[in-house]
């Protein structure tokens, strides 16, 4: 044992309180290993883990060898070192900062992120999410938006000082049963985004409006194009919409049914791309005979950027999703300016990255009619596993939110507002279970405000993707509500 007398001839401190410094723990480590003590620590550790007992500092009798500590009520600012402590002595407590032990270093978790995995999954949130509707403390759906709603906003680290679109048409092309306008406007006072607007021309004086939101794909040279098709385009463009949107450009659809449509260019996308100042010419003019190897080489050094991007974004005090959101929500104050859209009668919709554009759309903006998220929606604890690597990046990533809120509480923030929202079960990107839950806690939070009939969840057996099918249930939810 190590009788407290020892602790202070060898310390030069008092005995009968060993602090929770970190210093005061590795001598005192140290020492049970000089005197060959380790057994004992480790089931002092064990004793004091298992019930409950770790605070913030270990008192002893001073006169009493260690066998039987009293531990006081305050918080132990150390729990997670002494876990750790505990971990290592498992093994052969060879050294304090030595080997790992045999448990942890054999241990198989099946997680991406190997070893790590067990530490990572123990800080999400387990059970209910504190800001969730689903809380029984939130009765009041307003106040609970309120609440909810500021949370996400704050967190966002990103509010632009509102400001006049002050919109520019820079070019007006006819296209038979609709006019496609170039258009750009603002967002913030000093950032201007592309944008096209297809106008049917069948529309009544006032048509209603929707907001078609591009995916990410892991294809940045183009943004708004691939889902407004354009004559003389560039073949992969055609080629993507095959792949994802059963071979449609889905805004072009959407004004053939008399809506006017709108699509900018996300941040890092399209126009808006990041371009390096020794680009060469075709990067920067993006002619329709871009080799494909040209394209899939942009295309690769973006993804390999975009870790650099949102890193350099986080380091500036703000948040990519934050751009994102805002400039969604900016795109609606432009809407609104035009006179030849019903104010009335807005919606929403976009695959992958879009759906979550959509998803986030309807939460923080009430002018929202009804929404269409397809392809984005889980659960983040459920994702941890395995469904980061390709899934969750910095677009997505909103710091510090998954411990208030889980996405499809987020979705939830569009309440009254309809949400259609479609996954396909073969879709690698996501943990089916974690799909499953985050459809059935969307509809309960729905069902908790009186308006089940306002939600919908469908499962399609397909991969990642926006085909005919779940296109036509897509128009028919926008035509009900829309």
């Amino acid at each position: 044992m190590l009788p407290l007398g020892f602790w202070a001839r060898e310390t030069g401190k008092p005995p009968g309180i060993l602090a929770t410094d970190n210093c005061d723990w590795l001598r005192f480590v140290q020492l049970m290993e000089k005197r060959n003590d380790a057994r004992q620590l480790l089931s002092y550790l064990e004793l004091g883990s298992a019930s409950g007992l770790l605070q913030h500092q270990i008192m002893f009798d001073p006169m009493t060898p260690l066998q039987t500590p009293r531990v006081n009520r305050r918080n132990f600012l150390q729990t997670a070192a002494v876990a750790g402590l505990s971990s290592m002595l498992s093994g052969q407590f060879k050294t304090l900062a030595g080997e790992v032990s045999p448990a942890v270093a054999n241990a198989t978790t099946g997680s991406d992120v190997g070893s790590l995995f067990p530490f990572i999954q123990s800080q999400a949130v387990k059970g209910e999410f504190p800001l969730s509707f689903l809380n029984t403390r939130f009765r009041s759906l307003r106040s609970w938006r309120k609440t909810a709603r500021g949370k996400l906003l704050d967190l966002l680290h990103y509010a632009p000082p509102a400001c006049d679109p002050a919109a520019e048409i820079v070019e007006r092309v006819d296209c038979g049963d609709y006019v496609r306008e170039k258009v750009r406007f603002n967002t913030t006072p000093d950032v201007r985004v592309p944008a096209f607007v297809l106008v049917p021309k069948n529309a009544l004086k006032r048509a209603p409006a929707i907001v078609a939101l591009h995916d990410h794909g892991g294809f940045y040279l183009w943004g708004k194009e691939k889902i407004v098709a354009l004559p003389e385009e560039n073949p992969a463009l055609a080629d993507f919409r095959k792949q994802y949107y059963g071979g449609r450009s889905i805004a072009i659809e959407l004004v053939r049914q008399g809506y006017l449509v709108v699509v900018i260019d996300m941040f890092y996308w399209g126009e808006r791309r990041m371009l390096l100042d020794d680009d060469p010419a075709d990067w920067r003019e993006r002619p329709a005979s871009l080799t494909r190897e040209r394209i899939q080489a942009f295309n690769s050094r973006a993804g390999q950027n975009e870790q650099l991007v949102g890193r350099t974004i986080y380091s500036a005090g703000f948040t990519w999703p934050g751009v994102m959101f805002w400039d969604d929500v900016r795109t609606v104050d432009y809407l609104l300016t035009r006179p030849d859209v019903d104010p009335q009668r807005i919606g929403c919709v976009g695959l992958s990255v879009g759906g979550l554009r959509s998803c986030h759309l309807a939460a923080l903006d009430e002018r929202i009619k009804a929404a269409v998220v397809v392809g984005w929606m889980t659960s983040f604890p459920a994702q941890l596993k395995k469904h980061i690597r390709n899934t969750i990046g910095h677009t997505k990533v909103v710091p510090g939110l998954y411990q208030h809120l889980d996405y499809p509480d987020v979705a939830s923030l569009a309440m009254p507002t309809p949400m259609l929202v479609i996954n396909g079960t073969k879709d690698g990107l996501f943990d089916l279970d974690g799909v499953k839950a985050s459809f059935a806690k969307l509809k309960a939070c729905y069902a908790k405000a009186g308006m089940h009939d306002h939600c919908r969840t469908q499962f399609y057996d397909t991969p990642h993707e926006f085909n005919a099918e779940m296109q036509a249930e897509a128009w028919a939810w926008l035509k009900r509500f829309v």
